[in-house]
């Protein structure tokens, strides 16, 4: 789970009322007017972004007790990203004033809030160090473990994801096709890294084995093709 939801968002406050979203509903849209922010209670959310070529990049996967919109309170007019539901979702929504007066009086509120963006940032750096440092192989090793903190299960051997996430979405995590997710899964699936049923069975510590081997191996130069080129 994220560093926010261990601080144990569950004691935290409700700011406001609470909304429900099926999956794949969009909680807000990008170019939205930015007018609230929201904490998210139950489920996960990812956030995307299309660019001006029409390519779409997930930027997060949000836990429970991590806020999404929080951009309104920099007085951000309009939405820079999508967020979307990706299971049944239950969030706070907090219209733009409450959360600006929030800031100010609630000290609950405002260690939450500064919690989850640390949070983010930490996690954006290790994003863009990957992206420009590793491979697909390895970031795509990288985002399914990620899936598995998520999920709950960041101490685990094994997590069971359901639902097991779509090529297509993987593709948009790690920053490249949906064929060459394909073609590293059927890769991991042969050496038992993954296992596929109605879920998606990760042994995430098998995983985090490759991962400290690979970062272990003497850096190489390469031109990876087009599409495994870093998302701008």
């Amino acid at each position: 789970m994220s560093a926010l939801a261990l601080y144990d968002c569950n004691r935290l406050r409700h700011w406001g009322p609470l909304l429900h979203f099926q999956k794949g509903e969009n909680i807000f849209s990008q170019g939205d007017s930015a007018d609230s922010l929201f904490r998210i209670h139950e489920g996960r959310v990812k956030l995307t972004v299309v660019g001006a070529g029409g390519k779409e990049a997930t930027v997060a996967v949000l836990a429970p007790g991590s806020f999404a919109g929080e951009s309104c309170l920099a007085d951000v007019e309009r939405r820079t990203a999508t967020a979307t539901a990706l299971i049944k979702c239950s969030v706070e929504r907090i219209n733009k004033a409450a959360g600006i007066r929030l800031l100010h009086e609630d000290a609950v509120f405002r260690e939450a809030l500064l919690h989850g963006l640390l949070a983010r940032n930490l996690e954006y750096e290790a994003d863009l160090s990957d992206q420009v440092m590793n491979g697909s192989e390895h970031r795509l090793a990288r985002a399914l473990l990620k899936l598995c903190r998520l999920a709950g299960a960041e101490r685990e051997r094994i997590t069971v994801l359901s639902p097991k996430p779509t090529h297509e979405a993987l593709a948009q995590m790690v920053g490249t096709t949906r064929s060459r997710v394909t073609f590293f899964m059927n890769k991991f699936r042969r050496l038992g890294f993954i296992e596929y049923d109605r879920a998606l069975i990760v042994h995430a510590d098998r995983i985090s084995d490759f991962l400290r081997k690979d970062a272990a191996r003497p850096p190489t130069i390469e031109s990876p093709p087009i599409e495994d080129a870093v998302l701008v």
